[in-house]
């Protein structure tokens, strides 16, 4: 019964952790947080200092599970690919490593060559309910969108990305999620299918390898032309499966809260837009400001250090929340609020900070310009449905985003 009381709290608190963060902006030092069961780091002079000091606050542990898994679940897991450190957990030369790829295979010109396919996927997606003249967007649209998107970057047959999407999800449920010992074991089961089907990709571009990601990721991680180890398949396949949750999962959520946000207040913000275009841009970045999808990850510290005149021992954990920061009465006028004529500023942490600055800033950033570009064009009077229930935030800290999102037009 403890146990769910704490996630009763600690889901309410991800619902809505901005007050929190205000309390932790304005405290002297750091602030405790036992929901955490870490530091809090909530202004943004200390946020960009913990993620320029790496070797100071390891990322090993940034993603930590919010339940622990049941003796089902834990039987089924061995059949698939075992964890392996992956760009968002690895430091040093490791990060080096994991990350070099993904530099190189996100970037400006390959996204630029993504963005057809990407315009071709969203316009079909809104060609399936724009006559129905309402719709749900979440599911219709911002879960889509993303999994069609980074599954042509990796590599993936067209048919294979619901399997491949729908076991992310059930990934991200299996570790963040309160489920009953057989729904643990369903959702491993779903997790070891996602990677038995990346393990296939792996194994088939060691062969013949293409034009993707997943070539560039099988050749800078396993030079030559030998046979796949299993230890390499292991790495590859939890470096892809990375890859592959973070390249939909934040970009759907960004979708979905960019949209809510603009349709909120009367839709004057909407409206704004709708009436200058040219605000497109800017709409971008005060959405990944202003309600980040990533709100927060671990560091731990390495050994004995000072932050905000708080002295921590080596071995603690810190909670850097990019979500806080982004709001620093410091650093932002108004900083609650959501404002399109806000100067375009790219210096938010809405996709991090320094060496772990999200390689896809990017291709998240071109996705959502589209969508906003397409349903001005082709909804102009979009607005929140008021027969549906209003949006209520995803309890999570990870993909921050509306559960649901009613509209019409």
């Amino acid at each position: 019964m403890a146990w769910h009381d704490d996630q009763a709290r600690r889901d309410e608190l991800y619902r809505d952790p901005y007050p929190l963060y205000e309390r932790a902006r304005r405290a002297e030092g750091l602030l405790y947080v036992p929901e955490f069961d870490a530091w809090l780091v909530a202004r943004d002079r200390d946020v960009r200092e913990v993620l320029l000091r790496a070797g100071d606050f390891s990322s090993a542990n940034s993603l930590l599970p919010d339940v622990p898994l049941s003796k089902a679940a834990l039987g089924v897991l061995p059949r698939g690919f075992g964890p392996r450190p992956t760009v968002v957990s690895a430091d040093a030369e490791a990060h080096r490593r994991l990350r070099a790829p993904l530099n190189r295979g996100l970037s400006g010109a390959r996204v630029a060559a993504l963005m057809p396919y990407a315009r071709a996927c969203a316009g079909e997606l809104v060609d399936g309910f724009a006559a129905d003249g309402s719709a749900e967007l979440v599911e219709a649209y911002a879960r889509r969108l993303p999994g069609m998107v980074v599954g042509r970057l990796i590599g993936l047959d067209p048919a294979d990305v619901p399997a491949a999407v729908h076991g992310g999800y059930r990934a991200e449920e299996l570790l963040f999620r309160p489920l009953s010992p057989e729904g643990q074991a369903a959702a491993a089961e779903d997790v070891v299918a996602l990677q038995h089907l990346l393990d296939g990709y792996v194994r088939e571009r060691r062969v013949r390898p293409r034009e993707d990601m997943c070539s560039v990721m099988v050749a800078a991680l396993a030079p030559g032309d030998a046979e796949l180890t299993v230890e390499q398949r292991h790495e590859l396949v939890a470096n892809l499966q990375n890859l592959l949750i973070a390249g939909f999962l934040t970009t759907s959520a960004l979708i979905g809260t960019t949209l809510m946000h603009l349709l909120a207040d009367d839709r004057r913000q909407w409206r704004m837009l709708r009436d200058d275009p040219s605000l497109i841009p800017a709409a971008v970045e005060e959405a990944a400001r202003h309600d980040s999808a990533i709100q927060a990850f671990r560091r731990t510290t390495t050994r004995p250090v000072t932050l905000a005149g708080t002295e921590l021992p080596a071995g603690v954990a810190v909670m850097v929340a990019y979500g806080s920061a982004n709001r620093d009465e410091e650093r932002y006028e108004r900083p609650g609020e959501f404002d399109l004529t806000r100067s375009a500023n790219r210096r938010h942490l809405g996709f991090g900070y320094g060496p772990h600055a999200c390689p896809g800033s990017q291709l998240a950033r071109e996705q959502l310009r589209l969508t906003l570009e397409l349903f001005l064009r082709r909804m102009p009077e979009l607005r929140p449905d008021p027969g549906r229930p209003r949006p209520r935030m995803q309890p999570t800290l990870i993909h921050r985003s509306p559960r649901a999102l009613y509209v019409t037009w």
